[in-house]
């Protein structure tokens, strides 16, 4: 095991002796589970998508911040590197989920959080600071959770960040003004 790995797993066990508690024993799961496939950031986009008229193209930037995402972190760089689980290397740890199965690096939970709370962000999106809090639950969820080692959980939000000012970046460079766009956004 390289001294990398050591040092994250000090962070991750100071993590479990000092902020473990039996109400987050519980919550933290359940917050965890919101960045499942990033389900919670498809469901508001298409929140957004169906209530909002003046930013639909909001819920679409999220959507395709969300493609990203899956392309970069799930597809390329999970498979690419093959980092394993910290609870793989610490097996006293007894987890509160079900033991992921992919690789670690990087976060795809925080990657999904983050390109979806970033889009939300530069459109300014009446619920970005709340978002954005959310975002950042659903990672350190993870940590507290064992299942990432700390540099997952920042390789997945510098991911999540990219995606998200890609996708802002794709939308009103290319799409807004096409007749795609236009006719998606009903403008």
């Amino acid at each position: 095991m390289n001294s990398l790995s050591l040092a994250e797993l000090s962070i991750l066990d100071w993590i479990a002796q000092h902020c473990h508690t039996d109400w987050l024993d519980t919550i933290m799961p359940a917050i965890s589970q919101l960045g499942n496939s990033g389900a919670i950031w498809i469901l508001l986009a298409l929140g957004i998508l169906v209530l909002s008229r003046r930013q639909k193209a909001t819920g679409f930037q999220v959507l395709l911040a969300l493609l990203l995402s899956l392309i970069i972190c799930n597809l390329i760089l999970k498979n690419g590197v093959g980092r394993i689980r910290p609870f793989a290397l610490n097996e006293a740890v007894e987890l509160l989920i079900p033991p992921p199965g992919d690789p670690s690096f990087p976060s795809g939970h925080t990657s999904a959080s983050f390109a979806a709370a970033t889009v939300l962000l530069l459109t300014r999106w009446q619920g970005r600071w709340a978002a954005l809090v959310l975002a950042g639950l659903i990672a350190f969820s993870r940590l507290y959770l064992y299942v990432h080692f700390p540099t997952d959980v920042l390789g997945g939000l510098v991911a999540g960040v990219l995606c998200g000012v890609l996708a802002v970046t794709i939308w009103n460079r290319w799409l807004a003004s096409s007749p795609l766009g236009r006719k998606l956004t009903g403008t």
